[in-house]
């Protein structure tokens, strides 16, 4: 009745539109969560498998660290378990979850003497 017919032909051409802008209003989410997985999610699932790696094939002899910040030389490993020598006569059990960093043996660099 109040409205003529110019305008409601307007107010359905700008609906029609409205799907297009709400393409280019979410494209700017989506990038950010690209842009987020490519620097920030894919290189920490990289460093947990490549630790879960080194946490499955550490062997005795090996420098492990613990999450606790304990440092100790592997002297016998289980299935879950290691145990570490933390130094002369001081052996701990630990599990193996609990690994941060395993060093291998003789993986140190050398000196610059």
């Amino acid at each position: 009745m109040f409205a003529t017919p110019a305008y409601a032909q307007a107010a359905g051409a700008a609906q029609s539109g409205s799907t297009a802008g709400a393409i280019v209003s979410l494209l700017p989410l989506v990038l950010i969560f690209v842009v987020f997985y490519f620097l920030m999610i894919r290189p920490q699932q990289k460093r947990m498998k490549a630790l879960q790696d080194a946490v499955g094939g550490v062997k005795k002899g090996d420098t492990v660290v613990t999450a606790g910040g304990l440092i100790g030389k592997v002297t016998k490993v289980d299935e879950t378990e290691v145990e570490l020598e933390l130094g002369t006569n001081v052996k701990v059990r630990a599990i193996k979850a609990t690994l941060a960093e395993v060093r291998p043996l003789g993986g140190g660099k050398p000196a610059n003497d």
